[in-house]
């Protein structure tokens, strides 16, 4: 989502600086090599010194027990953990009182500091935008799933990534790999005829806006709600549309300039029909999809990178290499209202690096207001199984 999130999909600083909703995102970092034993594990406080609420508690107790089930069957990228680490937590998740939500976090997890802790935190969220199933008039643009042809290079025929991996593409009809389509070649029609068409949006700025997110809702005009998510990307760098906007000085509150949120990025392109289509392909990057309707019913958020779905005010999209994905994570901000404990259950495209996190906060107006204002700067404690830590640092 974000997000590119499981999916995920990234916002203001994404939009504006990315070099992702999430999406939104943020300002995308430079993708850092190594994962979290590397860069170096400190033991933290002891969990009953921080300030946890009741409310917050039990919710992220839920997330946790909800996250069980794929912790015990996932390699930890990020060194901290292995697979049994998860066994008791979850054991005793299943049953204990929601009621002492805070004690379970006490005597199950030990906290800990990867790197320095200093914390970054966007905000991403589940837009809604017009769109339906099978094509109809006034919905012409294409949602596209997955492309078959969109692969990975074969060892030997292109160089390894930052992460150790081939690169996504394509081979073309000589049988040579080269980069797949990118933005402008899908919007023109590259991939027109495949029978690819997920569904189709009536809005190609709001799909724009869903592709940042890594997921999203598409209301037909009978009401009805399919949900999307993140299947994949076609291999390009994340480019934020802002940060163009901001190179070429339209970001500011001058004349002639556009604030540098989500909703002022988005009001230039609607401004400027031609620049601002120009604009986002600048943005070489593309988004697939895949339904998700039937993963998540309606009081649910969208499914993240656990397969489980997410919930507002309690989900973050992180990097795995740096924290294990269904881990606790503890946060304390200069904003008040992202802080506490929250789990990590997604990731996402510009969700990059150390301490690095996106905050899912629902769908509507003000889960959109919140997320799309969300840049808040802290400390964060990685909540690690009993045993894990002191096996890590050796005491």
């Amino acid at each position: 989502m974000p997000r590119w999130g499981g999916a995920a999909l990234l916002i203001t600083l994404a939009l504006l600086t990315a070099c992702a909703g999430s999406i939104p995102r943020v300002a995308r970092q430079v993708p850092a090599r190594g994962n979290a034993l590397l860069t170096g594990v400190h033991p933290g406080p002891a969990l009953d010194a921080l300030t946890i609420s009741p409310a917050n508690a039990r919710a992220a107790l839920d997330a946790f027990a909800a996250s069980c089930p794929r912790l015990a069957l996932r390699s930890d990228p990020s060194g901290l953990t292995r697979p049994g680490d998860w066994s008791a937590p979850c054991q005793a998740a299943a049953t204990w009182p929601r009621s002492a939500a805070a004690r379970f976090f006490e005597t199950w997890f030990d906290s800990a500091r990867v790197g320095t802790g200093a914390s970054f935190v966007t905000g991403y969220f589940e837009p809604e935008i017009d769109g339906v199933r099978q094509k109809l008039p006034g919905f012409d643009v294409p949602v596209y799933r997955l492309p078959p042809d969109l692969v990975r290079a074969r060892a030997g025929d292109a160089a390894l990534g930052p992460d150790g991996r081939t690169p996504l593409g394509r081979y073309d009809a000589k049988g040579r790999f080269t980069a797949y389509w990118d933005r402008a070649q899908i919007e023109d029609g590259a991939l027109s005829g495949q029978g690819l068409e997920l569904a189709w949006a009536a809005d190609p700025v709001a799909l724009f806006f869903v592709q940042v997110q890594g997921s999203g809702r598409l209301r037909a005009p009978d009401g009805t709600i399919m949900r999307i998510g993140y299947a994949g990307e076609n291999g390009w760098p994340y480019t934020g549309v802002g940060s163009v906007m901001n190179a070429r000085g339209l970001i500011g509150g001058g004349p002639g300039q556009y604030w540098g949120s989500m909703q002022g990025i988005e009001r230039y392109i609607r401004d400027h029909p031609d620049e601002g289509r120009a604009l986002l392909r600048t943005n070489r990057s593309y988004v697939f999809f895949r339904d998700t309707t039937a993963m998540a019913d309606a009081a649910t958020g969208p499914v993240g990178a656990l397969s489980v779905a997410v919930a507002p005010r309690v989900t973050l999209a992180v990097d795995p290499a740096f924290v294990p994905l269904g881990a606790p994570v503890f946060l304390t901000t200069d904003d008040p209202v992202v802080g506490g404990l929250w789990v990590a259950q997604d990731t996402g495209g510009a969700i990059k690096g150390p301490n690095r996190f996106d905050s899912f906060w629902g769908a509507g107006a003000e889960a959109r207001r919140v997320a799309g204002g969300m840049s808040a700067h802290g400390r964060a404690l990685i909540l690690l199984p009993r045993g894990a830590l002191a096996r890590l640092t050796g005491q």
